[in-house]
Formats: C-alpha cells, sequence, structure tokens
C-alpha cells in the first residue's frame, strides 16, 4: 500500500493530495528516511509525522485500502510512549501560552499603523 493512500486511511490528512504533499516536503518519513508518496509500507514500519507544530512517532500495526470511521483509523498504528508525552506536554504549553503573531492577519490596517505609531513616539 502506498504512503500517502494510508496516512488518508488512517486519517492523518483530510485528503490524499495533502497526505502527499506532507509526504514530498519531508513532513512524513518512514524509517527516518524521506520517500515518496507511491513508497510501499507495510506492518511494522515506524512513520514519524509532522502536522503543524506536532510530531507524531507511529508503528503500523494494518493496512486499510478505505478511510473509515475515527475508530477504525486509530487500530492502524500505535504512538510511541514518549512521542504522546511530548505531544501532550506541547498541548499544556501551547493552551497556557498566547502566541503574540496570532491574532495579526496580513499588512496593518490604517487603524494599527497609527497606534503603532503613537506606541513609537513617530
Amino acid at each position: 500500500m502506498r504512503i500517502d493512500k494510508w496516512l488518508w486511511a488512517a486519517r492523518f490528512f483530510k485528503t490524499r493530495n495533502l497526505a502527499a504533499q506532507a509526504v514530498e516536503g519531508g513532513k512524513a518519513k518512514l524509517n527516518q528516511q524521506r520517500v515518496k508518496p507511491a513508497k510501499e509500507i507495510q506492518v511494522g514500519d515506524k512513520l514519524e509525522i509532522q502536522i503543524g507544530h506536532y510530531t507524531w512517532e507511529i508503528s503500523v500495526l494494518g493496512l486499510s485500502a478505505r478511510r473509515g470511521p475515527a475508530e477504525e483509523a486509530r487500530m492502524l498504528y500505535e504512538e510511541s510512549a514518549e512521542s504522546l508525552e511530548r505531544r501532550q506536554a506541547q498541548i499544556s504549553v501551547r493552551s497556557v501560552q498566547v502566541e503574540p503573531a496570532a491574532e495579526i492577519h496580513g499588512r496593518p490596517t490604517k487603524r494599527d499603523r497609527r497606534r503603532l505609531e503613537r506606541w513609537s513616539g513617530g
């Protein structure tokens, strides 16, 4: 089974095209190596998947050609304990801290520019 199809079936990505782009971009590695989206995946392989700020380290337990419910998708892989702890720690830190740039969208408006000028003394 192709790695991009498996990532889609295991519900890591919403579309198969997004899964293929992630594999092409090096966001999904098979046995710690960059591969192409058509690379065959087998039971027992180790995957490292980076989605946004989070990294999943999983081992493949099963193969499925179709995208089923989330419960079935979770049966296709097992996440390592270290990966789960690291992700949970990242989630807790991100829930407490607010990223300053999260509210900025695009270029500053005229109002934003005036505020910056007042703040900087210009």
